[in-house]
This record gives structure tokens, sequence and C-alpha cells, in this order.
């Protein structure tokens, strides 16, 4: 098994990063149309030939704050802002099919579609969204049917991929969000709110101290602190308004305020709660804001994209954004809420970071006297060069670090004020990851494969495995379906002396294995590093949960 520690990579390769864009949306689209995407006198012709000439949408009741001629918000069950009606331009008589497409990370999804047989001159279809439609963007797509019977993309411009070009329904929940990621205790709060709804329950929770179990995704159940609020929203329906409102003097953790309607409609509005004074525990979690909102789908300028780099381009994306899903942080039941439940139940009180505490450190020397270990429960992506310089130097004074996802320290981001903008890989910039965490990213698969780790250096870290009954060839994951999706492994950028103490051998192929680094220096670091996307998500199962207690343990004894 020993010649299976992967520290011999390839000298060309590259990371794989799939991703879903608009482009490839609407070109996937054409392509099945028989439309090629090239320039030429072709697809001239086929753009003169379309029936569909333009396309919009309105709502047929009261309009809402930022609707105009291609986007139209509705709110489900909700009198007078429950229809949207999609207005259709035809040159001449053709089969039409308009559907609701839902847009996402690497899929797409038609929720509601109408065929129809029209005339030339202008028609009007109407959708009304039952209650139990997800709330966010809808792109209308228009496809006719031709004579020969492929099915072309009709819409204000047919055939464009220039976005602002769809018309767009947006479906309105409760949607609301703190003007940051993190306050102090009693800390004013400035939470921005959309709802068309008469008055408004507010409830803080304290999310991972829950007693029962989050069933989905789009739902913080968390512990009710505080007293409820209620709120008039009577002359509020049509707009964003921003209120002022505070937490108590409760424990540092993440938190969120629960915002339930009358109607039973629910939206969260997440917040970390930072220490009144850091370091009063000498340990940190640092929870991933910055990755958080880098994959929220939340459509704000209202084209029917999600306000993200995974849905293609690369603009600047806005970090005070309601999150997608009834305002829960992207796959925070999976990744998220197991490591704060840990916590709950193992007693640790460590003191609870954003991404924007980490950044607001003035220095290295300075975590260092506040903390003797920092744990990043849930990949970090994305960190700004005073981020990456403040916790290098953490580890260079003797400081501790945990990774327990894979793919951390990746992007170089910069920030100006709630703005959050990607510059380039950190390798790329001379600063590879595998040179502070040990290991770093080399491929993902979206989980289509995964495996158990084999244990292949126990005697490097016997304190990792005691108590686990786990020794060098022994395999575990298989309870949980296994690790993967993403994967970690060493290059010779590493330090001297990282160890892969366990591997998933060839998970994606030949050579390509992850690898559960670990190493210390002199100066007293230690850094343990998973190596696959999700063993941070399996703390609650066993053995993961004995080797975290185990590492925890490990990382603040004193240097022998």
């Amino acid at each position: 098994m020993a010649a299976l520690n992967g520290s011999l990579i390839p000298a060309d390769y590259r990371p794989v990063v799939p991703l879903s864009t608009r482009k490839r949306f609407l070109s996937a689209a054409l392509t099945l149309a028989g439309v090629v995407l090239a320039p030429g006198r072709g697809l001239a012709a086929r753009k003169r030939a379309v029936a569909v000439s333009a396309v919009s949408a309105r709502n047929m009741g009261r309009r809402y704050a930022g609707d105009r001629a291609l986007l139209a918000t509705v709110a489900p069950g909700v009198p007078g802002r429950e229809t949207a009606a999609i207005t259709l331009r035809l040159e001449r008589r053709a089969t039409v099919t308009v559907e609701a497409v839902r847009t996402a990370l690497r899929q797409t999804a038609s929720v509601w579609k109408s065929d129809l047989e029209l005339g030339p001159g202008a028609h009007e279809v109407t959708w009304t969204p039952p209650p139990s439609t997800r709330v966010g963007s809808y792109v209308m797509r228009v496809t006719e049917t031709t004579a020969d019977g492929s099915r072309v993309l009709g819409g204000r411009r047919p055939f464009t991929l220039d976005r602002q070009k769809a018309a767009v329904v947006r479906v309105l929940g409760i949607e609301a969000a703190f003007g940051r990621a993190s306050y102090a205790p009693t800390q004013p709060m400035r939470l921005t709110i959309s709802a068309d709804v008469p008055e408004l329950r507010l409830q803080f929770l304290r999310c991972g101290h829950e007693t029962e179990s989050t069933d989905r995704g789009d739902e913080l159940k968390g512990l009710p602190v505080g007293e409820p609020v209620r709120l008039d929203w009577s002359g509020k329906r049509s707009g964003p308004v921003t209120i002022d409102v505070q937490s108590g003097d409760w424990p540092t953790g993440v938190y969120a305020a629960k915002l339930e309607a009358p109607d039973g409609r629910v939206g969260f509005a997440p917040f970390v709660l930072r220490p009144q004074t850091p370091g009063t525990a000498r340990q940190a979690i640092v929870m991933p804001t910055n990755t958080w909102q880098a994959y929220n789908f939340h459509d704000a300028d209202g084209d029917g994209w999600g306000d993200t780099w995974y849905a293609g381009g690369n603009s600047p994306m806005r970090l005070d954004r309601p999150y997608r899903d009834r305002g829960v942080p992207p796959r925070f039941r999976r990744y998220d809420l197991p490591f704060l439940k840990w916590l709950a139940r193992t007693g640790h009180t460590p003191d609870v970071l954003a991404d924007d505490d980490l950044e607001a450190t003035p220095s290295g020397d300075e975590l260092r006297a506040r903390y003797d270990l920092v744990v990043f429960p849930r990949h970090s992506e994305y960190v700004t060069e005073h981020t990456y310089d403040v916790v290098e130097r953490f580890r260079d004074l003797g400081g501790r670090l945990i990774f327990l996802s894979a793919n951390n320290f990746f992007w170089k981001v910069e920030k100006d004020g709630v703005t959050m903008r990607r510059v380039k890989l950190w390798r790329e910039l001379g600063r590879p990851e595998a040179s502070l965490c040990g290991v770093q990213y080399r491929a993902n698969d979206d989980g289509s494969k995964q495996g158990p780790f084999y244990v292949i250096a126990a005697e490097a870290a016997p304190w990792l495995f005691d108590g686990t009954g786990l020794s060098n060839g022994s395999t575990f994951g298989e309870a949980v379906g296994g690790f993967g999706i993403e994967i970690d492994m060493t290059t010779p950028d590493s330090p001297p002396g990282t160890r892969v103490l366990a591997l998933i051998p060839s998970l994606f192929g030949p050579g390509l294995h992850g690898e559960m680094g670990y190493y210390k220096t002199e100066a007293g670091a230690r850094v343990f590093s998973a190596g696959v996307l999700d063993f941070g998500a399996s703390v609650t199962f066993w053995p993961v949960r004995r080797m975290l207690e185990n590492l925890w343990r490990h990382m603040l004894e004193p240097a022998s």
C-alpha cells in the first residue's frame, strides 16, 4: 500500500473544475435544436425564420420593486401578486412551448410548461405557480416546433447568448439577509427583508443546538434564543425594506433570524456571532462564509441566473445577498450542520468566526497570541491575500491547523466593501496551497464515485486512530457510502515530513487518490488535512467521530 502514497504528481496536470454556465445551458438547447452556434449565413437565415420575435413578462396584479419588461415578481398564494403573464409576439403561425426553467449549478429543471398553437401577433400566456414552488428566479424558455420537427430557442432576440434577454419570473418567498457575515453580541444588525406578507414573526435560532433533525436542505431548525418579535409588514409589501435588529449577549456560534408569515411561509437569515473578546477560548473555527456566497445562486439582478461565478462569467459578487434556498447557505445541512452538532454534543466551545473576522485580524502574530488551534470545518476555497498571510504566519509561529474538507485556500479573492472578486488560483501566483495545508486540490467528479479510506501510516499518527480499532490495511467510511466528491493530494510543495496517513486509491482514475495528510514543524505547528470534501460532514458517524475527538485533543497537547 505504501506505493500508493501519491506524492509524485505528473508535472503537466491541471485542476479540472467542471462548471455549468449560462452559455452552456443555452448552447445545449440550441444544439438539441440542430443549430450550431457559429457565424455564417445558415445561422442568420435561421434567425430570420424564427416566428417568435419578442418575449416579455409582467405581473397581472401589483408590481414589485425592480419589475420591468423582462422581469415579473409573483408571490404564490398572495391575491394580486400570484400570477405572471408572458407575452409573445409572433411573425407567423407556429407551435410554441413556454417553460419555466430553474437554473442551477450543473443542471436545469423545467417546473411548468404550456404548449400552444398561435397565429401572428401578440399573445399572452399566464403562469400561476403553486405555493409549493421553490423560491427564486425562473427563465421563461420559449421554443418553437418547426416544419422539420426541430426545436428552436425563441426569445426577445432569438439565438442570442447575451444575458438580460430572457423573460424571467421571480417567485418571491421571504428573502432576508444581514449586511455583514459576522456581528458581536448585542451589536445592532442591519437586516434587509423582501416579503409580500401583512406581518412577520422574527425568532433567533442557535444552529447546531437543536434537538430535532433537519429534514430539508432549505431549512434551519436551531435552538430558539430570545423572545420572538412581531413585525408589522403591511406597508412594506412591494419592495425590500431594511430594519435594525439586535442579538442578545449570547455565546459565540452560528445563528439565524427565522422569519415566518401567517400563511406558513418561512425565510432565514444566517449570521456568525463572534466572541465579544476574541481569544477567550484558545481554539477557533472559521465558517466558510466566502464559499457560502460563491455558491449562492440568488439572482439579485433578475436575469434568471444566479449571481455567481458558477453560473458563468467572473463578475464581482455581492456578499450581502440572501441565500436562494429560503435563506439557507448552500449545502449547509450536509456539510456545516454536522460539525456544529458535534461541537454541541462534545461540549467544545471554540470561538466561532466568519471569513471576515479572519481577514480583520491584524496579523498572524495576533492570531497566534489569541489561539493555539484554528479549524476550517468546510472547504474554505476563497481567501484574500491578507488571510493567507495571517494563517501562514500563525502556522510558522507554531499554531495548529485542521482542515476537515478538501479544496482549501484555492482561489485568491479581493474584497471591496460588500463585493468579492475572484482573481487567480493561488498555485498560479507562486503560493501553492499544499505548502500550507500539506495537500491540495487535485480533481472532482461531483460525487459520482466515492470510496473508503485505507489506513497506510498508522505509526505516523497513532493518536489519530486510538480507540478506533483501525490499523494499517484497515478501511473506514463504508458506513457513510465512502468519501470523495473533491480530492486533495500531496505535491512536491508539501512541507518536508508530510505524511499520508490514509488514502482512497485511484478514486478518480490511476494515480488520482484522495490523501489524508499530516505534518508538523520544529516551531510546534501541527497541520491536518482530511483530503476529501465530505470528511467533516461525517463527524457524527463512527469512527470519524472518535478520530476527530482524538485529533482535537492532540492539537491542544503541548509540543513534545
